[in-house]
């Protein structure tokens, strides 16, 4: 039964990647002169790509299937059984109601009951074909009747909506689930709220039929278009470059340039996730690619266990900002901003140095502090080595020409792709059997299943909020406790993104916060002097980097748990030290919102707003101070430079370091002032 359902995963898994590539290449093909509404209609489009999420999720939960808390499952039940009675209670036909039970039955039953997970997992895919058929057959006359749904629209949005939670929950847990379900019942039950957040409560079947039918909301809104325009174009060439051999050919280039020195595994790991980060756009990925690598260097130069583990975590979660393939946010910004991609990977590029500049940082100091071993890396390979193979960088310049000149992502990615597949199969050293490129296809897709999920669910999300006028609502609330303080907002805000963090993916987690805060922030960064246009990008731009931190902030932190799978250390204390190498970048994050001079590390809203030499020194004093305020906040952390740090002298440059985050020029100068101080009295120390 098992290899069954293994061959099963892999043709879907194919058959998937192959449509998802075809449909690039389908309008400059015969069979668009014909009207296929699987290949031409957006909404049928979409609606295959969550049918196949939704067959290969419960598919390949049976395989890898996580014994998920019972406690998590218990809440999950009670609120989908409040929407199974609501269903109960609709003026539908009697058999109708008992399917509804019964889906309801096999999806969330083994939420409670792992032993019925199997059996009704299989079922779950079998049924997951027929929202998308019945989908596909009636969308003419479906478009049209949103809110006003007929009882069959009325049980297939709820097989949907409930099948989509369930593979959810066997993917990632009952958080997200559960989130979908919170607000769906805050809809149809706002009423009974008193006060700001009260809302007129909504019928369910006008709530089914919005979720089902509606073209761009709901299940199948823009933001699961998202996952079926980018992302998967995205999780095929990562797991081209991986299972055609070009990974390690990319590690063996990364300890080329590290050289010989105690700091080497850390310099090995940063250059390493840079460079897979450029191809691959997921942290917890990137994490294990290099934390499996790099594990034996960072064994014989003598790291701690968890210095390791958390600086591997660290530069894992770099993936996500480094250009030109950045994590999955980086898209729903594109959708719900309306600007081209390429203004993203602009404001991406200073932000993602000044995080890899403070994991060196890190690195450098520690391993001084430590007094670590010698250990002679470069020699495992020479530079002739690189010149052999730096042909594995031109699919990334292709990918940087492409978006600067206007070519659409699905399209650039799928061009990239099939130049690595041609080197791999043209070069003689690399050539792989050919079921490895069968193999990438099947990860391709696969791996962009817990993604997805979610993806779909914070569409879902977004729809509702839009619906109840929540948005508004909390926009209202935020202004109210921040007393009109950016700072203060900024920090309220930042705190709920982690807190978010800790349950949902880091794209759930930024859908959510852009709905709720991202109006009030933007606001009161144009009281606090930022243009619109500039207020609108770093605004979102914020909102991107607190998401990502997610994957390194305790106690639930997806690169700490890759990294500290590998090494063998505790998930939780892993996160702790991550979080250490990662503190920078939680100011570097609020920098771009305070004024209009911490939109300079963002570099394009100065851009649009400046010309000249005043647009070129704010750039250029942000980001000065920038580095100086990372170099000052990772000697506080180690409490070394030079020599060790007493107590004091860590606090005062740490208070240093935040002074220098802080975009305002006098504040700046002062703090650089007093910081060059004592780490000159430092250098003096060690000279004498």
């Amino acid at each position: 039964m098992e290899n069954i359902i293994k061959k099963l995963i892999a043709v879907l898994g194919i058959t998937g990647a192959l449509y998802h590539l075809y449909l690039v290449i389908h309008p400059y093909t015969p069979l668009s002169n014909f009207h296929v509404s699987i290949l031409d209609l957006t909404q049928i489009q979409r609606a295959a790509h969550v049918f196949l999420i939704a067959t290969l999720g419960y598919l390949v939960s049976l395989l890898r299937w996580k014994k998920r808390s019972i406690a998590g499952g218990i809440p999950l039940a009670i609120m989908t059984g409040f929407i199974i009675l609501g269903f109960i209670g609709l003026n539908i036909p009697y058999y109708l109601k008992t399917m509804a039970v019964a889906v309801w039955a096999l999806v969330i039953f083994p939420t409670i009951f792992p032993s019925f997970q199997k059996p009704a997992s299989l079922i779950c895919a079998t049924l997951s074909a027929l929202p998308f058929l019945y989908l596909h057959i009636t969308y003419e006359k479906l478009i049209y009747r949103a809110i006003m749904p007929e009882p069959w629209d009325l049980i297939m949005s709820l097989t949907e909506i409930l099948l989509v939670l369930g593979v959810i929950f066997r993917l990632s847990g009952p958080i997200m689930p559960s989130l979908v379900m919170i607000f769906l019942l805050y809809n149809l039950y706002g009423n009974h709220i008193p006060g700001l957040f009260s809302n007129p409560g909504f019928d369910l079947d006008m709530l089914l039929g919005k979720l089902y039918c509606e073209t761009e909301a709901g299940i199948f809104g823009s933001i699961t278009g998202v996952s079926l325009k980018y992302l998967v174009y995205f999780t095929i060439l990562g797991a081209i470059v991986t299972r055609l051999n070009f990974g390690k050919i990319i590690a063996n280039i990364a300890l080329l340039f590290v050289g010989r020195s105690p700091a080497s595994p850390g310099r090995a790991c940063s250059v390493m996730a840079v460079l897979m980060g450029m191809f691959s756009g997921s942290g917890a990925a990137d994490t294990q690619f290099v934390a499996t690598l790099t594990k034996p260097l960072f064994e014989k130069v003598g790291y701690e266990k968890l210095v390791a583990a958390g600086v591997i975590a660290t530069v894992g979660s770099i993936a996500y900002i480094t250009p030109p393939v950045m994590g999955s946010i980086s898209f729903i910004m594109v959708e719900l901003l309306s600007i081209p991609y390429s203004h993203i990977i602009a404001m991406a590029i200073t932000p993602m140095l000044l995080y890899l500049f403070s994991i060196v940082t890190y690195n450098e100091l520690y391993v001084r502090k430590e007094k670590l071993l010698q250990l002679e890396i470069s020699s495992l390979i020479d530079f002739s080595y690189f010149k052999r193979y730096c042909y594995v960088f031109i699919p990334i310049v292709i990918i940087i020409i492409m978006i600067y000149r206007g070519y659409s992502i699905n399209i650039t990615v799928t061009v990239a792709s099939l130049l690595f597949v041609v080197f791999a199969f043209v070069d003689p050293s690399i050539r792989p059997p050919f079921g490895n490129l069968l193999k990438a296809l099947e990860e391709g897709v696969t791996g962009l299943l817990p993604i997805a999920s979610a993806v779909i669910a914070a569409n879902m999300i977004m729809s509702m909020m839009v619906m109840s006028g929540l948005a508004s609502k909390f926009s209202i609330f935020l202004m109210e406790i921040s007393g009109s303080s950016i700072l203060l907002a900024t920090l309220f805000t930042g705190v709920f993104s982690l807190i978010l963090g800790m349950g949902v993916p880091p794209i759930a987690t930024y859908v959510l916060t852009s709905a709720l805060t991202a109006p009030t922030i933007q606001k009161l960064a144009i009281i606090n002097g930022i243009p619109e246009e500039a207020a609108l990008l770093a605004t979102h731009m914020f909102l991107f980097y607190f998401a990502v931190l997610a994957e390194v902030t305790p106690p639930v932190a997806l690169s700490a748990y890759a990294a500290s799978a590998v090494l063998g250390t505790d998930p939780i204390r892993t996160g702790v030290f991550a979080a250490r190498v990662a503190l920078p970048k939680y100011f570097i994050g609020i920098t771009f919102i305070l004024s209009m001079s911490g939109t300079g590390l963002l570099i394009l809203p100065v851009l649009q707003t400046m010309q000249g030499l005043e647009a070129f020194a704010y750039i250029f004093v942000r980001i000065i101070f920038s580095i100086i305020a990372v170099f000052n906040l990772n000697v506080a952390v180690v409490g070394f430079f030079r020599k060790r740090f007493s107590a004091i002298e860590r606090f005062l440059v740490g208070i240093c370091a935040v002074s220098l985050f802080y975009p305002d020029i006098k504040a700046n100068i002062v703090a650089a002032i007093l910081s060059l101080i004592i780490l000159t009295k430092k250098w003096i120390e060690t000279k004498s």
